[in-house]
């Protein structure tokens, strides 16, 4: 990344942050507690926004599709602000960065719809996550082929999210999260839609939602 993106990044994050230590302490309600479905919501959805960042500066730099460039960096300034936003809850709430149990714990026994979305894989990822074989096979890709391996993790990064969002908005009783889980179910919704566009005019398609 240049110093100019770099910068742009660390300032997303600190906006975040300090939007969500005022909307924690504004949103009227109780702290949720360490095994609370609003706390394992904010610790697994930053780990997942981490790595779309992560996924999207290095597509940035292996193009030069004024398109895909953009659409990365929109998704990565979105992710880092929101990533900023459930660190600064765990502050406010009193709680730590990790969680006492599993990544995924506070999913199960829901009864959601989702349920691809409630458990770690076998690889011990969470759903949508690439590995680090993927990540490391990214990096050594440029142009129109970085192009279409990215847009089809990131496809299902998103796909993967959204469940649970919708799991948080759902279950975690607290208006902060509900707001913030409708906005990424909202702009991960739309964006996977324009990332298949994008594919198909490669003459690409996704991977199959039980890739690994």
């Amino acid at each position: 990344m240049t110093p100019r993106v770099v910068l742009a990044a660390v300032v997303a994050l600190a906006i975040g942050l300090v939007a969500g230590l005022a909307l924690a302490r504004v949103g009227g309600d109780d702290p949720p507690g360490d095994d609370s479905v609003a706390a394992g919501f904010a610790r697994d959805m930053q780990t997942h926004h981490d790595q779309a960042v992560e996924m999207s500066w290095i597509i940035h730099d292996r193009t030069d599709d004024k398109l895909v460039r953009s659409l990365a960096y929109d998704i990565a300034r979105t992710q880092e602000s929101q990533s900023g936003q459930m660190a600064g809850w765990l502050q406010v709430w009193g709680l730590s960065p990790t969680g006492p149990g599993e990544q995924m714990d506070w999913m199960k026994g829901l009864g959601h719809e989702h349920g691809a979305a409630m458990t770690l894989g076998d690889d011990g990822l969470m759903p949508g996550m690439a590995s680090s074989a993927e990540i490391t096979e990214l990096e050594g890709l440029r142009g129109k082929k970085a192009e279409i391996y990215y847009l089809q993790l990131m496809i299902r990064h998103h796909k993967a999210g959204v469940p649970m969002a919708e799991a948080a908005r759902d279950y975690s009783k607290n208006d902060a999260v509900e707001t913030l889980a409708q906005s990424i179910i909202n702009s991960q919704t739309t964006e996977v839609e324009t990332m298949t566009t994008m594919l198909e005019e490669r003459g690409a398609t996704p991977l199959p939602d039980d890739a690994p």
